[in-house]
C-alpha cells in the first residue's frame, strides 16, 4: 500500500483540529496501512481516544494491524477485517464522535488487472450513498464527518450527505502548486438536526502543497512538520 502525500496532508488537517483531539471514540473508514487512524492516535494523547480502523481488503488489514502493533498507541488501536457495512450492523447502537475516510472514489474508470487494488481504490465495494448512510449511523448528535475526495466530486459528496443530515461546516481545496487546478477537497461535515440549514457560512480556505521553486509551501510544513521527518 502507497502512502500519498494527499493523504498525509488530510490526516494532519484533521489532527489539528480541536474537537478531534479531545474526542473519546473514532472511526477510521477504509484505513488501508493505518495512515489515519496513526496519526490521529498521535494527537489524541491527552483524551485517550480510542480508535476503530475498519478495513475491509485482508492483505492491508493485516499490514495496518502490524503497524498498529509495533506503535506506542497499540492499546488506543483496534483493526476490524471488515465492511461498513457490517461493522455498522454490528455495532449495537454504539456511536462515536469522529468519523474520518480516505475512500475508494474511482467511478466507471479503468480497472486495474489487480482485485485488492480495484477494492481499495473503486468506489463499487463501497458506494457513497453507502458510506454516508452508515456514518451517519454511526455519529453521535454532535458529532463531525472528515472526508477527502477529489475536487471534481467535492458537490457530490455534500449532496448525498446532506440527504443523511450531515451538513458541510468546512472545505479546503488542495493545489499541487498555483499554475493548476485544485485535485484534492477535505470536507469536514457535521451530524445536522432536519432540516439541512441552507443558509450556514462553509468555511472556506486553500492549501498549495508547492512554491514556484518546487519546494514545500510554509502551509504544506507547518502541517506536516510533526509526521515528516525530513520537515
Amino acid at each position: 500500500m502507497k502512502v500519498c502525500t494527499d493523504a498525509c496532508l488530510f490526516g494532519a488537517w484533521v489532527s489539528q483540529k480541536t474537537l478531534v483531539q479531545n474526542s473519546n471514540s473514532i472511526v477510521d473508514i477504509g484505513t488501508g496501512t493505518g495512515l489515519l487512524s496513526l496519526m490521529l492516535a498521535q494527537v489524541t494523547e491527552s483524551s485517550k481516544a480510542s480508535i476503530t480502523a475498519i478495513e475491509i481488503e485482508s492483505q492491508a488489514a493485516a499490514e495496518a494491524s502490524s503497524n498498529f502493533n509495533i506503535s506506542k498507541w497499540s492499546d488506543r488501536l483496534k483493526l476490524v477485517n471488515d465492511s461498513i457495512q457490517n461493522f455498522t450492523a454490528n455495532s449495537k447502537g454504539h456511536l462515536f464522535d469522529i468519523v474520518i475516510s480516505n475512500p475508494p472514489f474511482y467511478e466507471g474508470d479503468l480497472k486495474s488487472p489487480d482485485a485488492n487494488k480495484n477494492k481499495a481504490a473503486h468506489s463499487t465495494e463501497l458506494p457513497w450513498t453507502s458510506l454516508v448512510e452508515n456514518v451517519s449511523s454511526l455519529l453521535t448528535d454532535a458529532g463531525s464527518f472528515f472526508v477527502l475526495v477529489p475536487t471534481l466530486r467535492a458537490y457530490t459528496m455534500q449532496k448525498l450527505a446532506e440527504a443523511q443530515q450531515l451538513q458541510l461546516v468546512e472545505e479546503v481545496l488542495v493545489y499541487n502548486d498555483a499554475k493548476h487546478l485544485p485535485f484534492r477537497s477535505f470536507l469536514h461535515l457535521r451530524k445536522a438536526k432536519s432540516p439541512i440549514d441552507k443558509d450556514i457560512s462553509v468555511l472556506r480556505n486553500k492549501i498549495v502543497i508547492k512554491n514556484t521553486d518546487n519546494t514545500y509551501s510554509t502551509a504544506f510544513t507547518e502541517l506536516l512538520k510533526d509526521y515528516y521527518l525530513y520537515l
